[in-house]
């Protein structure tokens, strides 16, 4: 089990769902939270829900001046969490150009722009804990998941780049790829979704790893292994398993 006690933690996409769900597992271990999203009420009410240490600041991840405004007004810190996400269910038949480039805006950009800011810092100090929170869609491309698939599948390579250039130092760099969350981001998919959790659930599952040093996490894992394991499989044998009309 790591120390908490007395450490600094950003955490991005915090307002709500699995963010708000991991707050409140970091508050009660002793961590001092900086919490950011782009909403002020949302996230003024989870500060005064925990039991810690905890103040918020807002921020638009899609906006490189306003995540610069917000690294500097919270300072060092020991850790990132990056949970910010968006998911919109597109076709390729159906491209919506703006839908689409906003969810690697928020999924994928978003993520260098805030870890942009810390990276440096941690580097120079030597010491570091950035975490990222991805999907099982990243392992390989899923029907009407144009944008989200690619943008996670994106950011899993980002964290497995940077895993591999600090491997040697003290800067720890994690991956976790969740299954389906029941949150806000759920309402608009029709398909089903086996082996929905609880943010409350999630949140246990990602703060277990970050008690760890092992890089990749996914879950739930027996579903996990289906996601993982289809990398494998040739690309026709693949798309008649998961794009049959």
């Amino acid at each position: 089990m790591r120390d908490w006690s007395g450490k600094r933690y950003w955490l991005v996409g915090a307002s709500e769902g699995l963010g708000r769900s991991l707050a409140h597992c970091m508050s009660r271990s002793g961590v001092e939270l900086v919490l950011s999203a782009r909403s002020a009420d949302r996230l003024q009410d989870l500060v005064d829900e925990l039991p810690g240490t905890a103040r918020a600041v807002t921020m638009d991840i899609a906006d490189r001046a306003s995540v610069e405004a917000a690294a500097a007004e919270v300072g060092d810190v020991d850790g990132v969490v990056f949970l910010a996400g968006l998911a919109t269910l597109i076709k390729a038949t159906e491209w919506d150009a703006d839908k689409v480039e906003q969810m690697f805006d928020v999924n994928l950009t978003g993520a260098a722009r805030v870890i942009g800011q810390v990276i440096g810092p941690m580097v120079a100090r030597n010491t570091g804990h950035i975490v990222m929170v991805g999907s099982l869609s990243a392992y390989r491309g899923l029907p009407g998941s144009i944008g989200y698939s690619a943008s996670k599948a994106g950011l899993m390579a980002l964290a497995e780049s940077m895993h591999g250039d600090l491997k040697d130092t003290n800067v720890l760099v994690q991956l976790v790829n969740p299954g389906y969350i029941s949150t806000r981001m759920q309402d608009d998919n029709p398909h089903p979704k086996p082996f929905m959790m609880t943010p409350d659930v999630a949140a246990k599952e990602v703060f277990e790893h970050m008690n760890t040093d092992g890089f990749h996490k996914a879950f739930p894992f027996g579903f996990s292994l289906l996601f993982r394991f289809s990398r494998f499989l040739p690309t026709p044998v693949y798309e008649w398993i998961f794009f049959r009309r």
